[in-house]
């Protein structure tokens, strides 16, 4: 809990990002490359809304600098992390590069994305999936509230 707090900090220090909106935290199963693993630790997730002069991958950076300084290691995909910083959706741009693609493949298919977001956001629409709300009702029992 703490360390999201922090990173939320120093995202909002950035000269170039301002955090605007920030949900509340849930607590999730982990998620590996078979799918959940609940014999792993738990992770805490968050939604945040930011705004920012930087360009997509200037963002993407910036956000790893962040991860990285709270010790997040890149050694294998899917592998546990100390903090994992995604792009959810940049306005209404469509991105597609070998670095980024945005809006995030996989967020409606993960409830730890779309119940936060739903959260701040009820009426958001996840281009090519449909409402934020709609799809976290979905899965919705797959988080639970982080007090």
């Amino acid at each position: 809990m703490q360390t999201i707090r922090d990173a939320v900090l120093q995202i909002d220090a950035h000269p170039d990002i301002s955090v605007k909106r920030q949900s509340g935290l849930y607590e999730s199963f982990a998620m590996t490359s078979k799918g959940i693993d609940q014999s792993e630790p738990n992770y805490l997730n968050g939604v945040i809304e930011v705004s920012t002069s930087l360009k997509p991958k200037k963002l993407l950076a910036a956000l790893n600098e962040v991860e990285n300084h709270f010790g997040r290691v890149r050694l294998e995909r899917w592998a546990a992390r100390t903090l994992d910083i995604d792009i959810i959706t940049f306005g209404s741009e469509l991105i597609e590069t070998k670095s980024l693609i945005i809006p995030h493949p996989r967020a409606f298919e993960r409830a730890f994305v779309l119940v936060p977001w739903a959260e701040l956001y009820p009426e958001a629409v996840l281009p090519g999936h449909g409402r934020v709300f709609d799809l976290a009702a979905k899965l919705a029992n797959q988080v639970w509230k982080f007090e």
